[in-house]
């Protein structure tokens, strides 16, 4: 569960796409991930208290369905399917621009080879996905920490053949701040999305042998992850390299071990990007799927994709989430990157509705839960109900600044559009679909009545979660 945590979380975001915002706010890009990491260690925190309560794989739908009603389980269910195999696609489609330098084949028969590869992994069992996820984040977790070691002699002075200290550079070219304050806080922006990924632990939680105790360890423990790998190596590149040198833009990390001396740093760091690279692709392919295979259960998909193999994989669903990235292998080969930019355009911002929706259910679910049943709260949310309240305002002021900021309105635009359809397509459902024949209950309350159907306090009232359907059971 651990692994799975920091394969989600550290990918090529970190590795590659730090230089820009270093870039942006110079060596107080440190304070940017600190911020954006406290709120995503917050929504964590509160996601964790609910997983904890009761645990679901797909738990972001189920909760948002139990709090908030059908329409908000439906909606951030597709919305979440459609971002992670959106990643299937763009994943394939780096990977397949890296190996393209070491392979001499043409990048769309690349892609599919990943995809293909990958897809297969994912068939044979969810132990394979976990195996697998493991060791890519071993790979991942030994060079970050061996970049913070070397790095960090190298900046105290301590390297043997370095310049000495190098700490002034978090000072001398222009402040600790070079671009305002402004530029800090707009870089949270974009920060906050290089944190997707540390919620896939709370759906790996529903096939996990022990799903409370592995969220709880997980969720308490992505603090410190969160500062060795984003925070404290941010701040060990601003210290051993000048914040506004031009080689950062490609690679951070390349840019300190050469400054340090290591030998064949950037093939090293090309092997490192492309392991990255992989463990998104294949938590994508698990994440999408048990997406898929939860919004089954309240007949949000056809009942076709709840079928699983005698291992327990849910294949139907695997190979339906696999559909965006063929596609785009198809688009990448007729029409080169204009289909491949519109796809990751399409899920600007639904991470950060995904955030706020976890927030909202939180805040329902834990008022009830505090109320009904609170024997059931072994692990809860910091600071109840106000800290809640705080992240949600936080949430919210970030998407006010997507809208402001020039470069950020695309995606959101584009993310605004994405949720108008799947609300759409919730209406679509809701008057013509078949309501299911039979609904397993999601959760029981202590004294055994159903919480998602009705026997006691629904999650919209007292209509027993049909968040007035006029009774049709669309959630």
């Amino acid at each position: 569960m651990a692994m799975i945590a920091i394969g989600g979380s550290v990918g090529a975001g970190l590795f590659i796409g730090s230089g820009a915002v270093i870039h942006a706010a110079g060596p107080a890009a440190v304070v940017s991930y600190a911020i954006a990491g406290a709120l995503v260690l917050l929504t964590l925190r509160a996601l964790g208290e609910m997983v904890v309560a009761r645990p679901a794989s797909g738990s972001f739908s189920d909760y948002a369905r139990l709090a908030l009603g059908p329409r908000a389980g439906f909606a951030i269910g597709w919305l979440y399917w459609w971002m992670y195999s959106v990643l299937v696609a763009a994943e394939a489609v780096a990977g397949a621009a890296m190996l393209s330098g070491w392979i001499p084949l043409p990048g769309w028969l690349l892609s599919l080879l990943l995809l293909v590869v990958m897809t297969g992994a994912n068939l044979i069992s969810v132990r394979v996905f976990g195996e697998t996820e493991s060791l890519f984040s071993l790979v991942k977790v030994a060079t970050i920490v061996g970049f913070l070691v070397l790095g960090g002699l190298y900046a105290l002075g301590l390297w043997p053949g370095g310049e000495g200290m190098t700490l002034s550079n978090l000072w001398a070219n222009g402040g600790f701040v070079p671009n305002g304050w402004a530029a800090v806080l707009a870089a949270v922006v974009v920060v906050l999305f290089s944190f997707g990924g540390v919620e896939i632990v709370t759906i790996a939680a529903g096939e996990s042998d022990e799903p409370e105790q592995g969220v709880a360890r997980a969720t308490t423990n992505v603090l410190w992850r969160i500062a060795l790998f984003y925070i404290a190596s941010i701040l060990v590149v601003v210290a051993v390299v000048p914040w506004d040198t031009a080689e950062l833009l490609k690679s951070p990390f390349v840019s300190v071990m050469e400054t340090v001396g290591v030998p064949a740093a950037p093939l090293v760091m090309e092997v490192v990007v492309f392991i990255a690279v992989l463990s998104v692709l294949n938590a994508a392919l698990y994440t999408s799927s048990r997406m898929l295979h939860v919004l089954t259960r309240q007949g949000d998909a056809p009942r076709a994709l709840a079928s699983v193999t005698r291992r327990g994989v849910p294949a139907r669903a695997i190979l339906l989430g696999t559909c965006v990235g063929y596609a785009s292998v198809v688009g990448n080969y007729l029409w080169g990157d204009a289909v491949f930019g519109f796809l990751v355009a399409s899920i600007g911002a639904i991470l950060l509705v995904l955030f706020l929706v976890i927030v909202a259910s939180q805040l329902v679910m834990g008022a009830r839960l505090r109320r009904e049943e609170p024997e059931r709260l072994r692990f809860r949310m910091w600071g109840f109900p106000y800290l809640s309240w705080a992240v949600l305002v936080a949430l919210l002021a970030v998407l006010g600044a997507m809208a402001v900021l020039p470069d950020q309105r695309t995606p959101l635009a584009a993310t605004l559009v994405s949720v108008a359809v799947v609300l759409v397509a919730y209406e679509a459902r809701r008057r013509w679909g078949a309501v299911p024949v039979s609904s397993e209950p999601l959760y029981t309350r202590a004294d055994g009545r159903d919480l998602a159907s009705g026997g006691g306090e629904g999650p919209t009232g007292g209509d027993g979660g049909r968040g007035g359907d006029g009774g049709r059971s669309s959630g």
